[in-house]
């Protein structure tokens, strides 16, 4: 009998011990990033003012667990105005910051009459998406493009198509990771320019291209998974300031074109631009923002190792994005 109970007693402590260890290991999650691009839009420049071409990028970050329900999100909007002159010369910006990098600068309570700033609203928004399924997410979209009554009363009172759009296709993207609910989620965007004055024979150009990078940090800021991408909108415009852009014809992120972005067939490169990217992200993980700025070399180009892996091309979009984190 008392044999009987020893056993039994040892069976029912290596059970506990075998539930103590199982739960101590916290469940993976999937993690997607995706972005949303608004139509640009343009104005004519006249002789009192200055040409105008905008683009919104907006870019999320979600984990989602077993269920199917969205563990955490991230949002961030790079809202890009950029100018010419009624004589066809292209304006440089000073810098580009995000709409979140903006905080109380953004200036929605002080000039727009808000409660609350836009990226007060938007983490409002993060934290009510948490628990819900794509599906009830979607449901939160209201006519006039607005949210709901559980959006509004929740703080977000700003249009949130954006955030939906950008949420859907990062759930849709989402793949199994290492990531777990005790990361962190990041997003942040870096906009690089470049402005060539137009000539009677050849229309000007003030392009953007807006680099975004989405990551899961670990408690120690090191990358456990991160995605990558890049809206690039050339604003065109003629020698009289009249802007040339079509602005019907929808804009697809370089990963969105995949290989239709034509590096391969047009370029003479071995690897597509997402194919590329997925060779920086996959180098940003284990690393903090610190080392994924060492990822680039002086000339632009990624160290030996990153272009051994498969990166070849310019990587300083990347790394400003990246190191933003």
């Amino acid at each position: 009998m008392r044999k009987c109970l020893a056993i039994t007693l040892c069976m029912l402590l290596a059970i506990s011990m075998l539930a103590m260890f199982g739960c101590s290991k916290s469940a993976t999650l999937k993690f997607g990033a995706g972005v949303y691009v608004t139509a640009p839009s343009t104005t004519d420049a006249t002789a009192d003012k200055e040409g105008t071409g905008k683009v919104d990028v907006t870019v999320a970050a979600v984990t989602i667990d077993a269920d199917g329900k969205i563990v955490a999100c991230a949002l961030d909007t790079a809202s890009n105005t950029v100018k010419f002159t009624a004589d066809g010369k292209a304006v440089a910006n000073n810098e580009f910051k995000t709409k979140y990098e903006l905080g109380a600068d953004y200036n929605m309570v002080t000039y727009g009459g808000a409660t609350k700033e836009w990226f007060e609203q938007a983490d409002a928004f993060e934290a009510l998406v948490a628990g819900k399924t794509l599906a009830e997410v979607k449901a939160l979209l209201a006519e006039g493009n607005k949210g709901t009554d559980e959006v509004i009363n929740a703080g977000c009172t700003v249009m949130i198509n954006e955030f939906v759009g950008a949420i859907e296709k990062a759930y849709n993207a989402a793949v199994d990771s290492d990531v777990t609910a005790k990361d962190t989620l990041k997003v942040t965007a870096a906009t690089e320019q470049t402005c060539t004055d137009a000539t009677a024979e050849k229309d000007g150009s003030n392009k953007v291209a807006t680099t975004v990078f989405a990551a899961a940090l670990d408690a120690d800021g090191k990358v456990v998974a991160a995605s990558s991408d890049c809206v690039e909108v050339a604003f065109t415009f003629d020698a009289k300031g009249a802007a040339t852009l079509d602005t019907a014809k929808a804009v697809a992120s370089k990963k969105e074109q995949g290989a239709n972005y034509g590096m391969v067939a047009y370029a003479g490169s071995a690897k597509e631009w997402f194919e590329q990217a997925a060779a920086f992200d996959a180098a940003c993980v284990g690393k903090t923002a610190t080392e994924i700025a060492g990822l680039m070399g002086e000339d632009g180009k990624g160290v030996d190792t990153l272009q051994a892996a498969g990166c070849t091309i310019y990587v300083t979009g990347f790394v400003k994005a990246a190191s933003k984190i």
